[in-house]
């Protein structure tokens, strides 16, 4: 199953319809969009998807029909944004029969910071109860990890398999590359710099561009694989303009709009997040047009 998830792993944007609530049709048109661009898995329910604002609920809706539409073509990643064992533990489970290849779950990071122990076990008891391998989504800074630590979850919690870096340092995604085990995955987040993650041996990628522009993304990713690196470095150069346009607080809500002018409408993002600005529309447009 580890070996299955490599690859472009777009986390998917969570549409919602003009009421505000989750949109599964428009979920499944996402994921054709997605699987006829090629990319090799799909997640939902991450901070590109606006995971922080499901309830448990809508979790499990949304999974459901990402899973079911993909029907076994790629395998499914479940995200997890909560900040305590046991809603972690609770949202696995709500998805465990679902059918998903594994769990993509954040540190504990409301505000108090659990010690290097706690948070192992807080990997570990996720693991144990849920019975589903877990990818670290190692993202907010305030909670970060650390390669080393990183690697003492992976090696003292066999259900933990991965980890999703998304830092901007690429040094710390090279550490923890060069000091993984051989069957742990590493996924880089590190939007503006793929062509490299690629290079230095990357297992893939969950990054909110993918949703932006999966089909370049893909193409970057065969690139680096045949290693044709002149063409790697002219999409690298083409998607960090994209990647320019896109990051900001806002970040989701731009990302649906890259999407719904490729034809993907993926709704407005939930208050208080605000719409792409004019400003920021203009930029994206002129990005996409230029990975044509």
């Amino acid at each position: 199953m580890t070996e299955q998830l490599f690859g472009i792993v777009p986390p998917m944007t969570t549409p919602f319809d003009e009421a505000g609530e989750l949109d599964e049709a428009a979920a499944r048109a996402q994921v054709r969009w997605l699987l006829d661009a090629g990319v090799h898995g799909l997640a939902a329910g991450g901070s590109t998807g606006e995971g922080h604002t499901l309830d448990q609920d809508e979790l499990r809706r949304l999974v459901g029909a990402v899973a079911e539409e993909a029907a076994g073509r790629v395998p499914v990643i479940a995200g997890i944004i909560v900040d305590s064992t046991r809603d972690a533990i609770r949202r696995g489970q709500a998805v465990a029969d679902l059918g998903v290849a594994a769990l993509q779950v954040t540190p504990v990071h409301y505000l108090f910071r659990p010690d290097d122990v706690a948070m192992l076990e807080h990997f570990r008891a996720i693991a144990e109860a849920t019975r589903l391998p877990v990818i670290i989504y190692n993202v907010v800074p305030w909670s970060y990890l650390s390669p080393k630590l990183l690697c003492r979850i992976m090696a003292e919690v066999p259900g933990v398999i991965g980890v999703k870096q998304s830092a901007g340092d690429l040094k710390l995604l090279a550490d923890l590359l060069l000091t993984a085990r051989p069957g742990n995955r590493i996924f880089s987040a590190v939007d503006a710099l793929l062509y490299p993650s690629f290079a230095l041996g990357a297992h893939g990628a969950i990054a909110a561009i993918l949703a932006a522009a999966p089909g370049a993304c893909v193409q970057l990713w065969d690139a680096v694989q045949a290693g044709d690196h002149a063409r790697a470095l002219d999409l690298h150069r083409r998607l960090l303009v994209l990647w320019n346009a896109l990051v900001a607080d806002n970040l989701p809500a731009c990302t649906k709009y890259a999407q719904a002018l490729q034809g993907i409408p993926s709704g407005q993002p939930r208050a208080p997040m605000p719409p792409a600005s004019v400003t920021q529309q203009r930029a994206i447009q002129a990005a996409l047009r230029g990975l044509v």
